[in-house]
């Protein structure tokens, strides 16, 4: 019995043409065997020297072959490189190659892709036997117990086997946490792994896949200015480290949600500033509560349901200073004078002919009922429904028009390290602002005008940092 190991560089033509050739020796002959092991480019050298020093040989190029005495026991025999193999095969089994140099590189061209699917495909397995880490800040706050039950969900996370939930909370107790650990292991969810609690920062994002920030910062409008500023302070101290921890603990793919109403923008801001090493498209911040609570509106204008208003756009600062826009809204199920099917819409700007309404009403109407929200504090069914809608996108990709606070891409004349809500698609896993969005002059200094309220929130808290140090 005749057992050749062949070894090289997946990209080494060389290496492709020994293959070919052992191969076709291997279906000749029946007592002739081979093993082929390909090695990535960059990791060759370093597996070539291991090898050799183990076994005491020296070779220095691609591909490597040895013959395993397999019934002699004992180390290998160094046989050469391609041309000693070449050779040998010529002698003892009169067999050669005249295989052709374009073959050769297309060959080894196909190798490199072969082995990085292979890897690629490993990896897929590990990760789905690796569980997917999923951070709560502010747990105790009541949208995680609409939150997690339908979080630990296929529907949102497809291509994951188990997922392992930290539940923190700084300003909540452990025995409340420890209840809310008691729930979710009650509901016998297939996905979840593991519960952990943590009432303070000394694990807080470790391997982190997903983070889903709930912390709220409010700011009432009684607030003299001094206590306002204290709130700034506060949360700009906290969000300042949670962005360091996040830029060392999580991985490095993370996902970053920023969920609430009071200051979302901001503290999407200081994240970013603080985690330099993590792509500034893993950070979003959330402007679903305020889509869904325009659509609530329009839906009562035209007289349909709320789930009947689609692609309603929000712009600007969410906790402050922000604008809703109808230019792909679409409206189902109008009662007008053109009908269609179930899946026929017409466009909202089509049939709303009051602009003055649009401009004003609209806008006095949401703002009205983001302020009764935020002061009741009972909107955390819609919080949870707007989390699992954009990771359900982020995860899926999704046809639909999302409003998201990200980065600004710099193609709208605004100042540098700005957060604001855009719009946005999801698409393979990323979200991409939609490139024909149509921004008039109106709304350019709209935008500008949210900026600078941001970048005034902003210099606050750092003001503060500084006066300290």
């Amino acid at each position: 019995m005749a057992k050749f190991v062949l070894a090289g560089k997946a990209d080494c033509p060389h290496y492709a043409k020994a293959e070919l050739l052992a191969d076709r020796l291997q279906r000749s002959l029946p007592d002739f065997r081979i093993h082929k092991i390909s090695i990535l480019p960059h990791e060759w050298r370093k597996w070539l020297e291991a090898t050799c020093n183990r076994n005491g040989w020296k070779h220095e190029k691609s591909p490597l072959v040895w013959r395993e005495l397999v019934n002699q026991g004992g180390r290998g025999m160094l046989l050469g490189g391609f041309s000693d193999f070449l050779e040998h095969c010529q002698d003892y089994y009169g067999i050669t190659s005249d295989m052709l140099t374009d073959s050769m590189l297309a060959v080894a061209a196909e190798n490199l892709e072969t082995k990085m699917n292979i890897i690629a495909e490993e990896q897929r397995c590990l990760n789905l036997n690796k569980p997917l880490h999923i951070w709560i800040t502010s747990a105790l706050n009541p949208t995680c117990n609409f939150l997690i039950p339908n979080l630990l969900s296929a529907e949102v996370f497809p291509h994951v086997s188990k997922i392992s939930l930290h539940l923190l909370d700084l300003e909540g107790n452990a025995e409340g946490l420890q209840g809310l650990r008691m729930e979710t292991e009650d509901l016998a969810l297939h996905l979840l792994h593991q519960v952990t609690i943590h009432t303070d920062l000394d694990q807080a994002f470790q391997e982190a896949d997903v983070i889903l920030l709930l912390d709220e910062w409010w700011s009432a409008d009684s607030d003299e200015e001094e206590q306002r500023k204290e709130k700034v302070k506060a949360m700009s101290d906290r969000y300042i480290e949670y962005g360091q921890l996040i830029d060392t603990r999580a991985n490095k793919e993370v996902k970053v949600i920023v969920s609430g109403g009071s200051f979302a923008n901001l503290r999407c801001s200081l994240l970013l500033d603080n985690a330099r090493s993590i792509d500034s498209h893993q950070f979003i911040t959330m402007a679903t509560q305020l889509e869904n609570e325009a659509k609530a509106i329009l839906a009562k204008k035209f007289k349909v349901r709320t789930s009947d208003i689609r692609d309603v756009i929000v712009w600007g600062n969410i906790s402050g200073s922000f604008y809703i826009e109808l230019q792909w809204t679409k409206v189902f199920n109008y009662d007008g004078a053109i009908k269609g099917p179930a899946f026929f819409s017409q466009p909202a700007l089509k049939l709303l002919h009051e602009r003055r309404w649009l401009e004003t009403d609209l806008q006095d109407l949401a703002r009205c009922r983001r302020a009764a929200s935020m002061s009741c504090r009972a909107a955390s069914m819609s919080a949870a429904d707007g989390i699992l809608a954009v990771l359900n996108a982020w995860n899926c990709s999704s046809d639909g028009v999302f409003s998201v606070g990200v980065l600004c891409p710099g193609d709208y004349n605004l100042p540098d390290g700005v957060v604001l809500s855009l719009p946005v698609n999801f698409t393979g896993g990323k979200w991409g602002v939609l490139p024909d969005a149509a921004i008039g002059d109106e709304l350019k200094e709209r935008l500008r005008f949210s900026a600078m309220e941001l970048l005034q929130e902003k210099e606050l808290g750092y003001k503060e940092d500084s006066r300290l140090t």
